[in-house]
């Protein structure tokens, strides 16, 4: 059996210490320590990203891959799944970020890391052209989602993601209350156990 990597991609101004980056490193160090775990520190620009991201795939090439991404992060996995053709969970996913992330143009500091950075036009530019409008296996992409989203549309996520696994609890946030409750199935979904 191949080697195994979960890829963690975290949100807009979020960070590797985010709480569900660290519950599923967690919980992987408790009962899968086989499975190894990622969680990069990701560029707030959209192609660097991309690049930290394939970067990532290519030094594990022998690796059974599998990406777990939230908000931001759901959007990336997404494109993850499409170009590696890889199992993805996304986690109440930004489905057209290059529409909300207009009003984080000009300077930024995230909350977590205190990096400060600047949003351009040429940002949006580029998170536009790594949208995925056609799933091509929406089979394996399963989206968890929760109603009281509070930056994000759920029935955005719903329309882009209906022919995927689809899992909408009534209630919750932006940040999926109860997240911890869905990392074995994840796992399950990921194709690691």
């Amino acid at each position: 059996m191949a080697p195994m990597l979960l890829l963690y991609l975290h949100g807009f101004n979020s960070s590797p210490k985010s709480v569900k980056a660290q519950q599923m490193a967690d919980y992987l160090g408790l009962y899968h320590p086989e499975i190894t775990i990622e969680i990069p520190n990701l560029s707030p620009y959209p192609q660097q990203a991309w690049l930290q991201i394939e970067a990532i795939v290519a030094c594990y090439p022998d690796y059974q891959l599998g990406v777990l991404g939230s908000s931001l992060g759901g959007y990336y996995a997404t494109k993850v799944n499409q170009v590696f053709n890889c199992p993805a969970v996304i986690v109440n996913p930004a489905v057209k970020p290059y529409e909300l992330l207009v009003d984080y143009l000009g300077e930024n500091t995230n909350p977590y890391t205190d990096n400060v950075f600047t949003l351009t036009e040429q940002h949006i530019d580029e998170l536009r052209a790594l949208d995925c409008p056609t799933l091509v296996h929406p089979e394996t992409i399963w989206a968890l989602l929760q109603t009281d989203d509070e930056v994000l549309d759920y029935n955005q996520a719903t329309a882009k993601y209906n022919a995927a696994k689809l899992t909408v609890e009534q209630g919750g946030d932006h940040a999926f209350i109860g997240f911890e409750r869905y990392l074995s199935d994840i796992l399950t979904f990921l194709a690691f156990k």
